[in-house]
C-alpha cells in the first residue's frame, strides 16, 4: 500500500500524522508512506530525522495577512494544486490521510479529482476552516470527539481519538528530585518561558527538590539559558526536545499549553498537568480542552490572562507540597487517554484502500 500523508506546519498536526505513519509500516511494512508539507513547517525538520520522505508546496494561509498577503495566498492555490496532481502522478498513492495544516487542502483536493480514497484527520472538537472544507468530499474524518460529527456527514466519521507518537513510554532513570516539564509547543511559547523564570524566582527554597526540563522553542533559548544561569535549580533547557517519550517518563508534571495533541499524549500516558490555554487558538478550542481535562480532575489550568510569576508559584507550591493530588490527576489523565488511536486510524485506511 502506498500512502500520502498530507499537512503539517506544527508539531499539533504532523505528530498523530507520524503516529499514524508508524501504525500502517507495524502493519505491514512493505506500506510506503510520503509526506506532503512545507518547507518552513516542523515537518522539514522533523522527517529526514524520522526516515520519511517529503515533498514540500509552496501554499500559504490566507486568514490574518491583510489584503496584498491574502491575494498572494490565493495565487499559490493553483499552483499547489498542479504540484499536488503531479505528486500524485508520480507516487501513485492508495489512499491520502490529510493531517491538518495548508498542505492538506490541495493534495485532497487532487486526490478526489483523481478519485483516490481520501479522509483527514480532525484534533478538535470544533474543525477548523481548511477541514471543514474537506469534510464535504473526504470518504473518511477521524475525529478525537464525537462532537465533531455535528460538523460533518456523520456516516463518513468514527470517533477514534487523536494518535500519539508512542504507544508507551521507556523505561527511565527517575530523579530523586520532584521533577517539572515545561513546554509552549514544537516551537515555544514566550509567555510560559518568562513566567516560570519568574515564578522560580520566588521559589528558591525549594531548589534542593526540584528538577526542571524546558523546552524553549528557538527564538527564547539563549536568553531563558542565561536567566537559569541566575537560579539554583537543576535545569536541562533545550530549544526543542528530541525524545520528548523520554522527557515525558521522567516528569512528575507537565507546565504548557494545551493544544489537542499534548491533550492527547497527557492522557495516554497519564500525565498531571498545570496548563496554560493559547487565549489565540481558533474557537478557543486550548481553553476547551483544558476545561475538559479540569472537570475530570486530570488538570488544573491557569488562564493565560490571568498568568503571572506569583500565581504560578502558588499553584507549583501546592502541587509540590499535595504529591496525592498530583498522583490522582494522573490516574484521571489515563482514564481519559486512548493510545491505541493511531493502530484504528491504520486499520480504517487499509478497509478503505480495500473497500
Amino acid at each position: 500500500m502506498r500512502v500520502i500523508m498530507a499537512g503539517g506546519g506544527t508539531g499539533g498536526h504532523l505528530f498523530p500524522g507520524l503516529a499514524v505513519a508508524r501504525a500502517l509500516k507495524e502493519q505491514n511494512n512493505m506500506t510506503e508512506i510520503l509526506f506532503v508539507g512545507t518547507a518552513h513547517g516542523i515537518e522539514a525538520r522533523v522527517l529526514p530525522r524520522e526516515g520519511f520522505p517529503l515533498e514540500t508546496l509552496t501554499v500559504k494561509g490566507i486568514k490574518g495577512r491583510g489584503v496584498r498577503g491574502a491575494a498572494e495566498a490565493l495565487w499559490h492555490v493553483p499552483v499547489s494544486l498542479l504540484r499536488s496532481l503531479e505528486i500524485i502522478g508520480r507516487f501513485k498513492p492508495d489512499c491520502i490521510v490529510g493531517l491538518g495544516g495548508y498542505a492538506s487542502g490541495p493534495l485532497l483536493l487532487a486526490g478526489r479529482i483523481r478519485a483516490i480514497p481520501c479522509a483527514i484527520i480532525e484534533q478538535n472538537v470544533r474543525p477548523g476552516l481548511t477541514n471543514r472544507i474537506l469534510g464535504k468530499v473526504a470518504n473518511r474524518i477521524f475525529v478525537t470527539y464525537q462532537q465533531s460529527s455535528a460538523f460533518f456527514p456523520p456516516e463518513r466519521v468514527i470517533a477514534t481519538g487523536n494518535p500519539v507518537r508512542w504507544r508507551e513510554l521507556p523505561q527511565v532513570a527517575r530523579s530523586e528530585k520532584f521533577t517539572l516539564l515545561v513546554f509552549g509547543g514544537s516551537t515555544g511559547a514566550h509567555k510560559i518561558n518568562l513566567s516560570i523564570i519568574e515564578a522560580l524566582e520566588k521559589m528558591r527554597d525549594l531548589a534542593p527538590d526540584l528538577k526542571i526540563m524546558h523546552q524553549t522553542g528557538e527564538r527564547d533559548f539563549v536568553r531563558v539559558k542565561q536567566l537559569y544561569a541566575t537560579l539554583p535549580f537543576d535545569v536541562e533547557v533545550f530549544p526543542f526536545i528530541e525524545r520528548m517519550n523520554e522527557a515525558y517518563a521522567r516528569a512528575d508534571l507537565i507546565f504548557c499549553r494545551s493544544g489537542a495533541t499534548t491533550i492527547a499524549e497527557l492522557t495516554a500516558y497519564g500525565k498531571p498537568a498545570l496548563l496554560v490555554p493559547y487565549p489565540y487558538a481558533a474557537y478557543d478550542h486550548q481553553r476547551r480542552n483544558a476545561e475538559a481535562l479540569r472537570q475530570q480532575g486530570a488538570a488544573e489550568m491557569i488562564l493565560d490572562r490571568d498568568l503571572s510569576g506569583e500565581k504560578l508559584a502558588a499553584a507549583l507550591r501546592a502541587l509540590h507540597r499535595d504529591r496525592e493530588r498530583t498522583t490522582a490527576m494522573a490516574q484521571a489523565a489515563r482514564k481519559l487517554g486512548k493510545p491505541d488511536a493511531a493502530q484504528r486510524i491504520a486499520e480504517e485506511c487499509c478497509k478503505l484502500v480495500q473497500a
